[in-house]
């Protein structure tokens, strides 16, 4: 990957990153609650539907842009003189490098945008604040394991579908797909990996909202499934399944698609 690339993928990245996650805040706001331990009512409901919203938009554009800069750059890399039947490995290491290093930038956004989704009446500085103060700079990365245990998998499906789906779609037509082809593509991809990574995902939540000192508080993906198995059942561990299936589909439509369309427009 030369500088040109370098940059054509950090800024196609970060502009779709910023695109979807201001599109879709309001459904992620009510995944977020229907996942919450104190349930969706007590989190909020449908009041104040872009609470956290400053951190998404503060996080999005260096977490969409690491991931992108990563996944070329490692495709790039794996791709000299490896057979192309090979393609969806290269894929699914790249996607999950990506995820590695954009959750150092995610997850701190995460875990105060989160936090402020279901405590809409504390602003998104004074969870900050109250977070570093109280935990320190590691509360911020509270649920960084889970996060990554939850991405890694999501990509691993999202990301080689995507690829293929394109390649298939590229093949059927005799030419390159366009941007809203790929974003066809994308939002399939990304509706599929929601689907089966939504207890990942109930997981993720609970850890990140866990009360300092409490099992959950510790990180352990483990032990936060089995206590939601045993509370709830199978319905809870796929709450918020609708939503973040709805979320993600979308999401995946304006982001591949965006970045697709970002990135041929800059080359």
């Amino acid at each position: 990957m030369d500088r040109g690339d370098f940059f054509v993928s950090l800024t196609a990245g970060g502009l779709a990153g910023v695109c979807v996650d201001l599109i879709l805040f309001p459904l992620d706001t009510v995944k977020t609650r229907l996942q919450s331990p104190q349930g969706f009512k007590k989190a909020g409901g449908f009041c104040g539907i872009y609470a956290g919203v400053p951190s998404a938009a503060i996080g999005s554009f260096p977490n969409a842009a690491a991931f992108f800069v990563t996944y070329e750059y490692t495709k790039a890399l794996l791709s000299t003189g490896s057979s192309p039947y090979l393609g969806p490995v290269r894929h699914m290491l790249a996607a999950s490098l990506g995820e590695v290093v954009a959750c150092l930038i995610r997850v701190p956004s995460e875990v105060v945008k989160q936090r402020a989704q279901v405590s809409a009446s504390s602003s998104t500085l004074r969870i900050l604040s109250n977070t570093v103060r109280e935990e320190g700079i590691l509360g911020l990365y509270r649920g960084y394991k889970s996060t990554v245990l939850r991405e890694i998998p999501f990509s691993l499906v999202q990301f080689p579908l995507w690829e293929y789906l394109k390649d298939l779609w590229s093949w059927k037509q005799g030419h390159v797909v366009d941007s809203w082809q790929s974003a066809v593509c994308g939002a399939f991809a990304g509706g599929f990996a929601a689907a089966v990574t939504t207890p990942l995902d109930v997981a993720k939540t609970r850890i990140m909202l866990a009360k300092t000192g409490s099992r959950n508080a510790s990180g352990n993906v483990l032990s936060a499934l089995h206590g939601v198995w045993k509370a709830q059942g199978v319905s809870g561990l796929f709450a918020g399944i609708v939503p973040r299936i709805s979320a993600i589909s979308l999401g995946g439509f304006i982001f591949l698609g965006a970045y697709d369309k970002i990135r041929s427009l800059l080359l």
